[in-house]
């Protein structure tokens, strides 16, 4: 597996209404190495991908020789910041710098929708999260209790 069976580079596009499954697929396998340390699942594990397509900007890494969604990013435009609400990468795909090219193109999104500023929360058990994203450059900016999770909210500026 990994690397190994992978021919070509994931595409990155944005999601359409048919995805849903293969994003929810992803999201599932991404996630599942939390559910041990968590009371309850991972929101992104709980949510109807044909809807968050619907009603976000949601953009996927397809893999088409394997017929399969190996990345995902949710994005939530707010009034003063983009929201960084989901970024999820399929096992089999991490460790190639998917994960980085991801957050690379919500920083493009940002500029290109006129954001100054990114946001996003992890959950605090999700601590290889938290390691990344600050090596990525986001900043912790609090802690607390939303939707029933412990989360912790990072920001950054987006690169231009």
């Amino acid at each position: 597996m990994g690397s190994q069976t992978m021919q070509t580079d994931p595409q990155l596009r944005r999601a359409v209404t048919g995805d849903g499954a293969g994003i929810a697929a992803c999201v599932r396998a991404a996630y599942a190495i939390y559910l041990d340390r968590m009371a309850t699942p991972p929101g992104p594990m709980l949510q109807d991908y044909g809807d968050v397509i619907a009603a976000h900007l949601v953009w996927v890494l397809s893999d088409q020789d394997r017929d399969r969604i190996a990345g995902v990013m949710v994005l939530m435009p707010r009034d003063d910041y983009l929201l960084l609400d989901n970024i999820a990468l399929h096992p089999d795909y991490q460790g190639q710098g998917l994960g980085s090219r991801l957050l690379a193109h919500a920083d493009r999104e940002a500029a290109r929708l006129g954001y100054g500023e990114l946001r996003l929360y992890t959950h605090i058990t999700m601590t290889e999260n938290l390691a990344l994203y600050q090596a990525k450059g986001w900043v912790v900016t609090g802690r607390g209790v939303e939707d029933g999770y412990e989360r912790i909210f990072m920001s950054r500026h987006p690169d231009p």
